[in-house]
């Protein structure tokens, strides 16, 4: 069986790199309107060794990848930025990322992809941002690793992203591909990758297409499905809706403020991953790293759902705010017992480094690392930074 000897396969999820904070929600359908000012975004040059296909990796069920997102610029005046210069945090992170896979190369562990959620430049419009700021990092690990392996702003962030991973994703017509949407998946080994747009999230068409792959997949060689986007289900973070103060005179928590795409995701997204024992949600947009589980009964079997949000790729620090307030979620879901756990609480924003995501596959197994670039060990799990997923919550 012939393995990826080249280099990294970085599987992105297109939808958060057209930097959600900026864009109108829009179907994706919509016509590319360019402007006077358009550039031409270079396309990042993939691994001379593409990542083994479906059918040559179906044997496979030790391997690792790695996961983060939210690499853009602080977007603050008189700061170098994205279009300026080559992100020195995101560098140091891939620098980072590119020694661990090193490490592993031996192992029975190798990295074989990179997952990004998403916000990957400041403006998805400009070509400059990505041409300048992002594809000379990325291309670092897809050439140089040494490893085994709608609205008129949105259009042209689209356009731009569509182009840019245009050498590294499954090609329109593809079955694993969601032709006019920057929907995709990917099988490699005993698991599954589905990358859907949650900007679009409540778009009828993108989820009719999510649902009809978990439908069809075959689940006795994919054991691990594993879905990655932009906006998380859950955060404690200032994108988790949460007031953080208790409303005046009361003491009580203020109501959550959730963005329209976390409702649509935890409506319906979430409850189809149920349905089909979805393992993981790989998910960015707050800047730090948080870990949830969710607990469901299905079929008198009780299965877990790890959220995991893994902000840190070089984009400015947030913090802790407050708990999510899960308790209409919960009584939503109430037929399958449905429960949250905040597995991992971040701290203030001075105390969440950069960092990424290693997830370990092994057989029916899985465990995640986190790796930090601050010169202390970045620790989040009760003083360790590794823990098996079957074991970290009852």
């Amino acid at each position: 069986m012939k393995l990826d000897r080249g280099a990294i396969l970085f599987a992105v999820c297109l939808a958060g790199l057209l930097s959600a904070a900026l864009i109108a929600q829009q179907p994706a359908t919509q016509p590319p309107v360019v402007p006077a000012t358009w550039a031409a975004v270079k396309p990042i040059e993939p691994p001379a060794t593409p990542l083994a296909s479906e059918a040559v990796s179906a044997a496979v069920t030790k391997f690792s990848f790695f996961a983060y997102g939210d690499t853009r610029s602080s977007g603050a005046p008189d700061v170098p930025g994205d279009g300026d210069v080559i992100h020195p945090e995101h560098s140091r992170v891939v620098d980072s990322m590119i020694a661990k896979a090193r490490a592993l190369a031996s192992t029975p562990f190798p990295v074989r992809f990179v997952l990004q959620s998403g916000d990957a430049v400041l403006t998805g419009r400009s070509a400059a941002m990505w041409n300048v700021s992002f594809t000379p990092i990325i291309e670092r690990l897809t050439k140089g690793a040494s490893m085994p392996a709608g609205d008129p702003q949105r259009a042209l962030g689209l356009h731009n992203t569509l182009t840019v991973m245009s050498r590294l994703l499954p090609p329109e017509g593809s079955p694993r591909r969601l032709s006019g949407y920057p929907t995709y998946a990917f099988g490699y080994g005993n698991a599954f990758f589905i990358a859907l747009d949650s900007n679009i999230a409540s778009d009828a068409v993108q989820l009719a297409w999510v649902s009809d792959q978990l439908e069809h997949l075959d689940r006795a060689r994919f054991r691990h499905v594993i879905a990655f986007f932009h906006h998380p289900p859950f955060s404690s973070g200032p994108h988790g809706g949460a007031s953080g103060t208790p409303m005046p005179g009361t003491g009580e928590k203020a109501p959550d403020r959730l963005e329209p795409q976390t409702v649509a995701i935890r409506t319906l997204y979430v409850p189809l991953f149920r349905k089909h024992h979805v393992a993981m949600m790989v998910c960015g947009h707050d800047h730090l790293f948080d870990h949830f589980v969710e607990h469901y009964v299905d079929g008198g079997v009780t299965y877990r759902m790890d959220s995991i949000v893994t902000g840190g790729g070089g984009a400015p620090h947030y913090g802790y705010v407050g708990e999510p307030d899960v308790r209409g979620y919960i009584a939503a879901n109430a037929a399958q017992r449905v429960r949250v756990d905040h597995l991992v609480k971040p701290g203030p924003a001075d105390e969440n480094p950069h960092h990424f995501v290693i997830v370990q596959v092994d057989g029916d197994r899985l465990s995640v690392e986190v790796v930090g670039t601050a010169p202390t060990a970045f620790a989040p799990y009760n003083g360790k930074s590794k823990i098996a997923l079957s074991d970290s919550a009852s």
